[in-house]
C-alpha cells in the first residue's frame, strides 16, 4: 500500500465507525430524547410525577441498595480468596462460576430461579408451606439481580491484588498490625479504585436490568415493576411519552455511570504513573 492509497484509509475507517455508532447508539438515543420533549418540558415532569413510574423508580433504587452492598462484599471475599491463594482445590471452579452471569442470558437466569423457587420448583413447596414468597415478589427480584451482576466487584479486584502482592501485608503484620487493620489500612486503600469501579458497574446493571427480572416479577404495576419494565409497559399501552420519559431517566444514569467510569480510569492510570 503506497502513501497515497494509505492516506484515505483512516478517514474511511472512521467515517465507518461514526456511521456504525450513529444508526446503533446515537440515532436511536436522540429519537429518544426527542419523542421525551416534544411536547415540551412540563409534560416530561408530569410523566415523571405519576404514582406508577415513582413505584417503579423507588423499587428500582430499593433493589439495587440490597444487592449492590451483597455482591461487594462477595466480591471482596471472593476475590481476596482467589487473589491470596493460587494453588487452592476448586480454584479454577470457582473463577468459572464467577463468570456465570456473563455466559447465561438472563432471561435463561430467571427462569432458573422460577424453577427453583417457584410453585412447582425444588423448594417451591417447602416455601408454600413456611408461607415464604419468592417468585413474584422482591425477593425473587433481588436473587435475580444479585445473580447477573455478581462478577463485577470481583473481576474488578482479582487483578489488582495479583498485582498489589503480599508485601505491604506482611510489613503491616510483622509490625504487629491484626488481619482486621491490615485490612482497612493496607489492602482496602490498595484497592479502593478497582472496588470503585466494580461498584459502579454493579449498581449500573442492578438498575438496568431487564431480562432475569422480568421473568421472575410478574411485572405487575405498583408491585413488581422496575424503572426497564415500566418503560416496556407503558410503551406497550402506548403511553409513549411516559416510557420515553422514564427510557431518559435511565439514559441519564448511564451518562453518569460513563463518567463515573472514566474519572476512576483517570485515576487509575495517574496512581500507576506515580508508582
Amino acid at each position: 500500500m503506497n502513501k497515497k492509497e494509505a492516506k484515505w484509509v483512516k478517514p474511511v475507517l472512521i467515517t465507518i465507525a461514526l456511521s456504525y455508532l450513529g444508526l446503533l447508539i446515537l440515532i436511536p438515543a436522540a429519537n429518544v430524547f426527542y419523542q421525551a420533549f416534544k411536547d415540551g418540558v412540563g409534560p416530561f415532569f408530569n410523566n415523571l410525577t405519576q404514582h406508577d413510574f415513582l413505584n417503579a423508580v423507588w423499587l428500582t433504587i430499593l433493589i439495587a441498595a440490597i444487592v449492590v452492598p451483597v455482591n461487594a462484599i462477595f466480591g471482596l471475599c471472593t476475590a481476596w480468596a482467589i487473589a491470596r491463594n493460587k494453588n487452592f482445590p476448586g480454584r479454577t471452579l470457582l473463577l468459572s462460576i464467577i463468570d456465570l452471569p456473563f455466559a447465561i442470558s438472563p432471561v435463561v437466569a430467571g427462569l432458573m430461579i422460577v424453577l427453583l423457587y417457584g410453585r412447582n420448583g425444588w423448594f417451591g413447596p417447602w416455601l408454600q408451606a413456611a408461607d415464604i414468597k419468592i417468585i413474584f415478589a422482591l425477593p425473587g427480584m433481588i436473587i435475580a439481580t444479585a445473580f447477573v451482576t455478581l462478577p463485577f466487584v470481583a473481576r474488578e479486584v482479582i487483578p489488582v491484588l495479583e498485582e498489589v502482592g503480599l508485601d505491604q501485608e506482611e510489613a503491616a503484620r510483622t509490625l504487629g498490625a491484626k488481619d482486621w487493620q491490615i485490612f482497612w489500612r493496607v489492602t482496602l486503600p490498595s484497592i479502593r479504585w478497582g472496588l470503585l469501579y466494580g461498584l459502579i458497574l454493579t449498581n449500573a446493571r442492578a438498575m438496568g436490568e431487564f431480562g432475569a427480572v422480568s421473568v421472575v416479577s410478574g411485572n405487575i404495576v405498583g408491585k413488581t415493576q422496575t424503572l426497564p419494565l415500566f418503560v416496556e409497559e407503558a410503551y406497550k399501552q402506548y403511553q409513549t411519552q411516559a416510557a420515553f420519559s422514564a427510557a431518559v431517566l435511565l439514559a441519564f444514569l448511564a451518562v453518569v455511570t460513563l463518567l463515573l467510569k472514566e474519572i476512576l480510569e483517570r485515576k487509575t492510570r495517574i496512581q500507576d504513573v506515580e508508582e
